[in-house]
């Protein structure tokens, strides 16, 4: 149905109420109703952190009423002026105020569900780290740079649980930020780095990951910091927020990846704010680790490759390592299971015998004052130094 008829459908059925109901209230909730059906209204979410609803979108409007992130909004009409897009909304006050509304502000229905569907993929999922953006960053709903998969930009200091990441062969003229509204900046080619790395290398040096490959985290987001539950960022703009009381133990060759608690203290610094102090009290922690080396099989990355366990000695007032494994290809999730001193973590290892993916599941107790982890039966089978 073409928008002429639409409107002409939307005038019949409102003077049919007039005529039906004398006046009676109805013909505004026909007029809306209808409007609905034949696609002349969107609803939007407010993204910005408070934003205003104008009387025109001329530089001298003004302001009719401050809205706050998360208030829904009836869009009824959308312009450019000046290459700035506008949206004339209704809100949903007392007053049912209408007005207009940098586009910038909102997050159309349809875009916000295709989030909530992203975030529907792990709901279950324990976060598998945190992570902190040091540079505003666009938030995307595919781990890639592309005109149509833009849900919108997310402020610098934005906290968020990581639930998931991938490493993308690095393009050749990629920039270091992902920070421009789609269409305002050049997107990358697709013509990657590695041969240039290649050339440059020595003979005997490993390829490193991080120069072959950018990667993408994949964000889930409070309330309130963002209505969009879930998307996905990129990585050059985000710090890794590992917890205070083991943040030292990570060395150059391994960086900590994701890590979870063993112990019942319950975390602190979720959402934190940008300037608090991050970490808890000090525990125990099962912490997945990765060295900077490409160890691509059949061109996929291991999330991680190596295992630590570090516990807490109260007495000394220090940690100490419970479990280390040896070299190891595995991918998340990293799940804990069970309560008290008795927990069991399990994560996906590949086996060097036979090459398949298998979860590995490690036992957690208390012996005496120490922490022990029964490792599960022929581990030495998914080190992959030992493979043959």
């Amino acid at each position: 149905m073409k928008v002429g008829k639409s409107i002409v459908l939307v005038a019949f059925t409102a003077a049919f109420a007039v005529l039906i109901c004398g006046g009676c209230g109805a013909l505004k909730s026909t007029v809306e109703n209808v409007t609905g059906l034949v696609g002349l209204s969107r609803t939007g979410t407010v993204i910005a952190k408070v934003a205003q609803i104008r009387s025109s979108y001329a530089v001298v409007a003004a302001d009719l009423l401050e809205v706050k992130r998360g208030a829904t909004l009836d869009i009824q009409d959308e312009t450019d002026f000046e290459k700035v897009r506008w949206y004339r909304v209704r809100a949903r006050d007392e007053d049912r105020t209408e007005g207009w509304i940098e586009a910038q502000n909102i997050l159309i229905s349809d875009i916000l569900d295709k989030s909530k569907k992203l975030a529907g993929e792990d709901k279950d999922l324990p976060a598998q780290a945190s992570g902190q953006l040091r540079a505003a960053s666009n938030l995307r709903l595919s781990p890639e740079q592309k005109e149509d998969n833009l849900l919108f930009k997310l402020e610098n200091g934005a906290t968020f649980e990581i639930t998931d990441w991938v490493y993308v062969p690095k393009a050749q003229d990629a920039a270091d930020t992902d920070d421009a509204y789609s269409g305002g900046q050049k997107q990358p080619k697709g013509k990657t780095k590695n041969a240039d790395v290649e050339a440059a290398k020595d003979a005997e040096e490993p390829d490193k990951l991080d120069e072959k490959y950018d990667i993408w985290y994949k964000a889930r987001l409070d309330p309130s910091v963002s209505p969009a539950p879930a998307g996905w960022l990129f990585g050059r703009q985000i710090e890794l927020q590992v917890p205070s009381d083991i943040v030292f133990y990570q060395s150059n060759t391994k960086k900590f990846v994701t890590w979870q608690r063993l112990d019942n203290a319950e975390a602190s610094d979720k959402y934190a704010p940008k300037d608090a102090p991050r970490g808890t009290k000090p525990g125990s922690w099962v912490i997945l680790t990765r060295s900077n080396q490409v160890k691509a099989i059949d061109g996929v990355e291991p999330d991680f490759d190596g295992i630590l366990v570090l516990d807490y000695d109260k007495y000394n007032e220090e940690h100490y390592t419970a479990y280390k494994s040896g070299e190891v290809w595995g991918v998340i999730p990293l799940k804990v299971e069970g309560s008290g001193d008795s927990k069991i973590f399990a994560v996906r290892l590949r086996s060097n015998q036979s090459g398949q993916m298998e979860e590995r599941r490690f036992a957690v107790f208390k012996d005496k004052t120490r922490l022990r982890i029964a490792p599960p039966e022929n581990m030495s089978a998914f080190n992959q130094k030992t493979a043959k």
